[in-house]
């Protein structure tokens, strides 16, 4: 009964610390956004802008 009990106790600390390594890496990884393209269908203020600009002359 103890070997199984003790055998339990070592994977569940083990499981805890894995865990608590992988979440920690998480949260110290550096997103990064590329950015984004000319999309002629977008709705973006500037797109708009650049549409009356063009309309007015």
């Amino acid at each position: 009964m103890y070997p199984v009990l003790i055998i339990a106790v070592i994977i569940v600390i083990l499981v805890l610390i894995l865990s608590v390594v992988t979440t920690s890496k998480a949260y110290t990884y550096k997103h990064t956004v590329d950015p984004l393209e000319k999309n002629p269908y977008s709705d973006s203020d500037e797109d708009k802008e650049k549409e009356k600009e063009n309309s007015s002359h």
